[in-house]
C-alpha cells in the first residue's frame, strides 16, 4: 500500500490535516515532513516499532542511530535532558526556533525510548509551523532523522514529489510543504558545557554567542 501524500501550507497549516498526521503517528506510523532545513523522517518517540522501522529504512541499528527529537518549545527539555546550564539555556532561547540541533546530556528516559546506551540527545525546534504544530497536537516530541540522498551532487532531496516517489512504499505518510532546503541544521554539542560546532549547517550559531 502506498503512503498518503498530503499538502500542508506552512504559513497557515490546516488543522484537519495536522490531526490526520497526528492520528498516523499515534497508530505507529512513519512520516516524512518539511522543516526549516531539509525534509525529515520521523515517528512518535514512544513507539518502539516505529523507531525500529526508521532505523531499518536508514539501514542502521537503532542503538547506533543519532536520532534527534523535534520539540514544540523548550518546555520539553526537563523531560528528556539533565539540567541545562543557564548560559546554554539562554543560547538556545536566542537561537530557537531555528536551523540548529543542540546535543545535550540525556536523562534516563531517553535510553529507554531509543533502546540504546547513548548519554546524549539531539534537541531540535525548527522554525517551521508544520512540524511544530504536529508536535503540539501530539503532546510530546517526535523522533527525527534527515532524509539523505544517494546522489553525490545533491546530498538532500528537496522536491516533495520526488521524495514521495522514493519513499511511498516505505513510510505511511508524506507531507508536501513545498520545496525543502538542501542544507541540514547546524549541530551544536553542549553536552560538555561549552558549545562546540560538530557540523556547520544552515544556522550560524556565532551570532548568538
Amino acid at each position: 500500500m502506498s503512503a498518503e501524500f498530503i499538502k500542508i501550507y506552512p504559513e497557515n497549516p490546516d488543522m484537519r490535516r495536522i490531526e490526520q498526521v497526528v492520528r498516523c503517528l499515534r497508530e505507529g506510523g512513519v512520516i516524512i515532513y518539511p522543516t526549516d532545513t531539509v525534509y525529515g523522517m520521523g515517528c512518535d518517540i514512544h513507539n518502539q516499532r516505529a523507531i525500529e522501522r526508521i532505523a531499518r529504512i536508514k539501514g542502521i541499528k537503532p542503538e547506533k542511530a543519532n536520532f534527534s527529537f523535534i520539540c514544540y518549545d523548550l518546555s520539553h527539555l526537563s523531560e528528556y535532558t539533565k539540567g541545562v546550564d543557564t548560559p546554554i539555556f539562554k543560547l538556545m532561547k536566542k537561537a530557537l526556533p531555528g536551523p540548529f540541533t543542540f546535543i545535550l546530556e540525556a536523562n534516563t528516559k531517553v535510553p529507554k525510548l531509543l533502546n540504546n546506551k547513548k548519554k546524549t540527545v539531539g534537541i531540535r525546534i525548527p522554525d517551521h509551523n508544520v512540524p511544530r504544530q504536529i508536535v503540539k497536537e501530539l503532546g510530546h516530541p517526535i523522533l527525527t532523522t534527515s532524509i539523505r540522498d544517494e546522489d553525490e551532487v545533491i546530498e538532500y532531496s528537496t522536491d516533495p514529489e520526488l521524495i514521495y516517489e522514493k519513499y511511498q512504499h516505505l513510510v505511511d505518510l508524506v507531507i508536501d510543504g513545498g520545496y525543502g532546503n538542501n542544507v541540514a541544521s547546524t549541530i551544536v554539542d553542549c553536552s560538555e558545557g561549552e558549545p562546540e560546532i560538530v557540523r556547520q549547517g544552515l544556522g550560524d550559531i556565532e551570532q548568538y554567542l
